[in-house]
């Protein structure tokens, strides 16, 4: 196995890191989405081995026994998200970098574990209230859903310092071309 490099996009919910990671799929053919293990249900149109590895609590925990995961953790109360070993692989086995869009303790982890060869770039909203207004305009999570995502933001906002870059998304077109850049610099590194 031939290792690649890991490019790690984190950010709060609704700050956009999603959408970047798309448009940067869509750009570098090098690249291969890294799906992640969740316990939670699906939303709207997702699917499993797509979106996420939905799986049940008890087979998350069972791969965490069996230290499958490189990095996992408890989300939101009761609802767990990790990184599979096997994923990493089985895109470094497609000859492959892997890129991640990934809540910010997790990005972290990864970044600790990875080092040198993982680039970690926070994506940051324009502002607490537009995050806000972006969230609550999706209309998929319940009013105390939103509240617990609200507070989760907060304190995430305050790691952006921790990341290799802080990439600010006041404008979507701008912040897609300067992830690009990012990326072909690293790659090219």
């Amino acid at each position: 196995m031939i290792q690649g490099k890991l490019i790690i996009f984190s950010a709060p919910s609704g700050a956009g890191k999603t959408t970047i990671v798309k448009h940067l799929l869509e750009k570098f053919p090098s690249l291969s989405f890294s799906i992640s293990a969740t316990t939670r249900e699906l939303r709207g149109d997702e699917k499993h081995e797509n979106d996420y590895y939905f799986i049940s609590k008890e087979s998350f925990l069972h791969k965490v026994a069996h230290q499958e995961f490189v990095e996992f953790e408890e989300v939101y109360n009761g609802t767990f998200y990790g990184t599979l070993r096997s994923e990493i692989e089985r895109i470094w086995n497609e000859g492959k970098h892997v890129i991640f869009d990934i809540d910010v303790e997790g990005g972290l982890r990864l970044k600790r574990k990875y080092e040198d060869d993982a680039l970690a770039i926070f994506v940051q909203p324009p502002s607490l209230e537009v995050l806000k207004e972006r969230l609550s305009g999706r209309g998929t999570d319940s009013e105390s859903k939103l509240q617990e995502r609200f507070i989760k933001a907060e304190k995430e906002l305050q790691y952006a310092d921790k990341f290799d870059v802080i990439l600010k998304n006041f404008d979507l077109d701008i912040a897609c071309a300067e992830a690009e850049k990012l990326v072909t610099d690293f790659l090219n590194k």
